[in-house]
């Protein structure tokens, strides 16, 4: 059995990180900001830059999940300024005390939280992880938020950079999208032909843990399903399986006005059309590859 050590361990993905982690028999060290209040408890503040090291030796992998949520606020220049620094810092603050510890031979590996957002906008090419970055704000948080793992890698550690797709469950963006399309008040978002990359939170978990296992696995690795949707296909599949209509659609004005036109622009009504090429040719099987798999895993009781 292996000790992982986790940061974003309360999240939605880094919970369920760690209780398949746990149900396995692995241990866990979950990093957190306030002083330790349990023996599985270790404290780190990214803020300061500072981390237990002590328990990060324990550890023979480290994800790192941590990070101020990109779609739950309108981009004012304060909040565009805590989703970059929330990632920069927590992130330099990790791998900087891996990099010490790959520099002395005993470094756990790094699986380092990203998003597809690092590709930018670019409708409807289909994005591997050798695709070039992207454009726009969300696309530079993501490429710095990557380079601050970089020390850890110069240093030797093997590090992982999970670019994350819309995660499904009943947080997160389809959590916000359940309560109308429940009461049959749920419709696509703009034109509806917005590509979005999902992955159900099964997959998701599985993936970290397939980074963790799979030692020649390093680089990019799109957490994301072998088919990405549409907005209009995710809408019509997620009223296919709550047997609910869609058939009120949401005006791209009326995003703007209520999330503000950056993160409407960037997020709402553009997406990526990535695809998980290293996960499924380094051996990683989807157990829910299709979307209605996912969305009935994800709304199942």
């Amino acid at each position: 059995m292996s000790t992982i050590a986790v940061t974003g361990s309360s999240g939605f993905i880094g919970s369920a990180l760690v209780s398949s982690l746990r149900s396995d028999g692995h241990e866990v060290i979950r990093f957190v900001r306030r002083p330790p209040a349990n023996a599985d408890e270790a404290q780190w503040d990214p803020a300061e830059g500072t981390i237990d090291r002590a328990a990060l030796e324990r550890a023979d992998a480290v994800v790192h999940l941590a990070g101020e949520g990109i779609g739950e606020k309108r981009w004012t220049d304060a909040q565009r300024r805590k989703i970059l620094e929330s990632r920069v810092q927590g992130t330099s603050t990790v791998a900087r005390a891996v990099a010490d510890l790959a520099a002395a031979g005993r470094g756990p590996v790094l699986v380092s939280g990203s998003a597809v957002g690092y590709y930018g906008l670019r409708g409807d090419e289909i994005l591997t992880e050798t695709s070039t970055p992207g454009s726009g704000f969300l696309a530079d948080v993501c490429k710095q938020w990557e380079a601050s793992a970089r020390p850890a890698e110069d240093a030797g550690a093997r590090v992982v950079y999970l670019r994350t797709g819309i995660v499904l469950g009943r947080s997160g963006a389809l959590g916000r999208m359940l309560p109308l399309f429940k009461l049959g008040l749920g419709g696509k978002l703009g034109s509806g032909s917005q590509w979005w990359s999902w992955i159900s939170l099964a997959d998701e978990v599985g993936i970290i843990r397939h980074a963790i296992d799979t030692a020649g696995l390093s680089g990019p690795i799109n957490a994301t399903a072998p088919h990405p949707a549409t907005n209009a296909e995710i809408t019509k599949t997620l009223a296919k399986v709550l047997n609910r209509p869609a058939v009120l659609p949401v005006p791209a004005f009326a995003l703007s006005i209520v999330m503000g036109k950056e993160l409407t622009d960037e997020v709402i009504m553009a997406g990526q059309r990535a695809v998980p090429e290293v996960a499924q040719s380094s051996g990683y099987s989807f157990r829910h590859p299709t979307l209605e798999e996912g969305l009935r895993s994800a709304t199942s009781k």
